[in-house]
């Protein structure tokens, strides 16, 4: 390409002024789609960090909860997300089934901090801080994901635009679908319009069904007897027919042939048995859903029945649900973010200036729709007031599922110690608490079929309340806005009851970055809660000179070879053991002699360390390194 008939020049310091200018004028004329931020200005502190120090894990034991001690535990980490996504990378790459994060709004009220600083609505380079904040950490959290993992991601309006842009950009083999949650159905008052709704954002693999069904569908439990258009006699009179009844057992005998439109219901003679004709209460002569022969097959199904309803018999019929798909927008009074938000905070923590909690039922609808693996590893790296952890223990308490929570959150302003720990705690082992707790039981939006056949949805209400008449002391329906709603009370006097489980607190701690021996020890002897966390096995079973074995409740085992002089001693005590066992052994390269492990070769699965841990560290850190070589190579420094 040639510049007024010259050579383009391929070094800018060659260039003139008013050829530098009109470039310039070219570049900002261009058209642009897509993510375009100021990457330069908006670094952030631990890219500073990252070049002396190493995160690592360590284990504040004064604050674990402990309810079921036999159990694999849930782990909160307290410190920055990037230091934490980090060690994940090591310790849970592909393992994680779904990530549900809530991030920072960026709303310009004080709402979020970058680099130690809250954003303000003025802050030229809000959006870029922001955009580069979170693809940095999305950019991590992909590696963590099963192949067929999904990620949910909830916003609101001020950056959903960017967000689905990053999503794009890093999740570029997945369909990035936007769904929209009803989280507060009062509206909340802006200039125009009364929002009421937040987006959640969500990367799926491309043409894979993977979002789950919303269980089975309702089942369909009604009269035999149609109603609605073709439900005259006259409009199919082969569905016209008598279905004899026994009177005390109110088991259905048979059924008469078709009555003829010319013929009478004629008169029925057995004292014992009773002949149930679709006739409506009103008198007018209907038909029946089903053959005399499809009836017969059903009633040998069960799936068919005669029952009393206001002191007559009436025949009915059921069809299993089928699974539904989930809509793209949800809304209903179980997502109010007030009062399964806020209002259960402050049920369970007492009064706190924590902004805007999720409802629940929310982020537990989230979990669900993303697996239905009731031993799934669920990550919230923006744990905030611990919602997805609550979420997760009451799917486990729900369905005996054995589900694990990993949440991240920092510690500012405390919300950590005084928010997010307390929270988990009081709901795994109960709280004092006195007046009614509420769980809504059934919900729906109510069609005109819904109403005009109003003794069958009575009848599914009844049905879900004879349930649960053990669970709870009483029951309320509301009917508001088109949907009605059952809810079950549960009378507290003194205290819930916990849910149980048991919870690992860790916090985020450094070792210095530049390879040599030294720091390689202490790498190693500042390892294990981050090897603990990637084979799962808390429990210590046998200790000596540099070395430890750990093991959990599935018989699965980890030993820890800190040094050398660790091996011989190691060796005899998993002889006595007997147990495979999976084995980090200290190197100071990145193999293992196994020459040293040759009689218990059967026994160990070794793998080298640092080298392991370091080997991820480089890969996640080595674009800060080769930005700062870049950005000292065009400042002209060495």
């Amino acid at each position: 390409m040639a510049i007024n008939g010259k050579p383009r020049k391929t070094d800018y310091n060659e260039w003139s002024k008013p050829e530098l200018i009109r470039e310039v004028k070219k570049l900002e004329k261009r058209k642009k789609y897509g993510l375009v931020y100021d990457e330069e200005k908006v670094k952030e502190v631990f890219e500073e960090q990252t070049q002396k120090k190493l995160p690592i894990l360590k284990e504040e034991s004064s604050k674990e909860v402990i309810v079921e001690g036999n159990t694999s535990p849930h782990i909160l980490i307290e410190g920055d997300n990037y230091h934490v996504l980090s060690v994940l990378n090591y310790t849970h790459k592909n393992r994680i089934d779904a990530i549900y994060i809530d991030p920072p709004y960026n709303t310009g009220n004080n709402s979020w901090k970058y680099n130690n600083r809250y954003i303000e609505d003025d802050d030229a380079y809000k959006h870029s801080k922001w955009i580069s904040f979170m693809s940095k950490r999305l950019q991590l959290a992909k590696k963590l994901l099963k192949k067929n993992g999904i990620i949910c991601v909830t916003i609101d309006n001020h950056e959903v635009h960017n967000l689905r842009h990053i999503m794009e950009d890093v999740f570029t083999d997945k369909e990035i679908i936007i769904t929209v949650i009803e989280h507060n159905f009062r509206g909340r008052t802006k200039n125009n319009f009364a929002l009421t709704h937040e987006y959640a954002i969500w990367a799926i693999n491309k043409d894979a069904d993977l979002i789950t069904r919303l269980g089975m569908g309702e089942d369909i439990r009604r009269n035999l007897r149609r109603t609605g258009n073709n439900s005259k006699r006259t409009d199919s009179p082969s569905m016209f027919y008598g279905i004899e009844v026994d009177k005390k057992s109110l088991k259905i005998i048979g059924t008469t042939a078709p009555l003829p439109l010319d013929k009478p219901i004629p008169k029925h003679t057995n004292p014992k048995t009773e002949m149930i004709y679709p006739i409506h209460p009103d008198g007018s002569e209907k038909n029946w859903y089903y053959s005399p022969k499809k009836l017969l097959e059903e009633v040998k199904k069960g799936e068919a029945y005669a029952k009393i309803i206001k002191n007559s018999i009436q025949i009915h019929y059921h069809i299993a649900g089928k699974p539904t798909r989930r809509k793209s927008v949800w809304s209903g009074t179980k997502f109010d973010a007030s009062t399964y938000g806020s209002e259960l905070l402050t049920e369970i923590i007492g009064e706190n200036n924590f902004p805007f909690p999720k409802s629940i039922h929310a982020v537990k609808e989230c979990i669900e729709a993303m697996t239905d693996n009731k031993n799934a590893i669920i990550l919230d790296f923006f744990a905030g007031s611990g919602t997805t952890g609550h979420a997760v223990l009451e799917l486990n308490k729900k369905d005996n599922g054995t589900r694990k929570f990993i949440l991240c959150t920092n510690n500012e302003g405390n919300i950590c110690d005084e928010i997010t720990l307390p929270r988990l705690k009081n709901v795994m082992m109960g709280y004092k608490f006195k007046g009614k707790q509420k769980e809504i039981l059934f919900e729906k939006t109510l069609s005109y079929s819904d109403i005009k056949n109003g003794e069958e949805l009575y009848e599914e209400i009844e049905q879900i309340k004879m349930r649960n008449q053990t669970k709870f002391n009483n029951f309320e329906i509301k009917v508001k806005d088109t949907k009605i709603q059952l809810t079950g009370i549960k009378v507290i006097d003194g205290k819930t009851t916990g849910l149980g489980s048991r919870l690992k607190f860790f916090k985020t701690e450094f070792v210095g970055w530049e390879p040599t021996d030294e720091n390689k020890k202490i790498l190693v002897q500042q390892s294990t809660e981050m090897l603990c966390l990637k084979e799962d096995c808390f429990e210590l079973v046998n200790e000596g000179e540099q070395f430890k074995i750990f093991k959990n409740n599935n018989d699965r085992y980890l030993g820890i070879i800190y040094y050398y002089d660790g091996i011989e001693h190691f060796k005899k005590e998993i002889i006595k053991l007997n147990k495979k066992i999976n084995t980090y052994v200290f190197s100071f390269s990145d193999i293992v002699d196994e020459e040293e492990f040759q009689e218990v070769d059967q026994l160990v699965n070794l793998k080298p360390i640092p080298a392991s841990i370091l080997n991820v560290y480089r890969r996640i850190f080595a674009y800060v390194q080769t930005k700062k070589l870049s950005r000292e190579i065009h400042s002209g420094t060495n």
